[in-house]
């Protein structure tokens, strides 16, 4: 299987200008970190660094919950430290679901690129 991808990649690279075969490389699999930087590069990505700064707030202030859980003696009290430290648990969650969402986003849109750029070379290569 691996062998038949590359030879793929190959005919592909082969039948395209240097600048398209350069992009098409561009567009290669990307492991994990190269994905997590990708956030951080685009138009949200001051959307992403206020997520970070608001999930470390929320990690800080759930472990003050959690702590002040030990200190209290009314029941009630109680209650609302851990409703804290389960409402900035799932602020955090719902900031990590997000970044895992727009990192198969931006997987998903290099796939499509991808394909695009093969159509295209196809389409080039059935008009000669």
């Amino acid at each position: 299987m691996k062998t038949k991808m590359e030879d793929i990649d190959q005919l592909i690279k082969e039948t395209l200008t240097e600048e398209e075969a350069k992009f098409y490389d561009d567009l290669d699999e990307q492991n994990l970190w190269q994905m997590i930087s990708g956030l951080y590069k685009g138009k949200n990505s001051w959307m992403v660094l206020v997520m970070n700064a608001v999930n470390v707030i929320a990690l800080v202030l759930a472990i003050y919950c959690l702590i002040q859980t030990f200190d209290v003696e009314k029941t009630n009290d109680l209650m609302l430290w851990i409703a804290g430290f389960f409402f900035c648990f799932v602020l955090m969650s719902m900031f990590k679901i997000y970044a895992w969402m727009q990192i198969h986003k931006n997987a998903l849109t290099r796939e499509i690129k991808r394909l695009e750029l093969q159509i295209s070379s196809l389409s080039s290569k059935i008009s000669e």
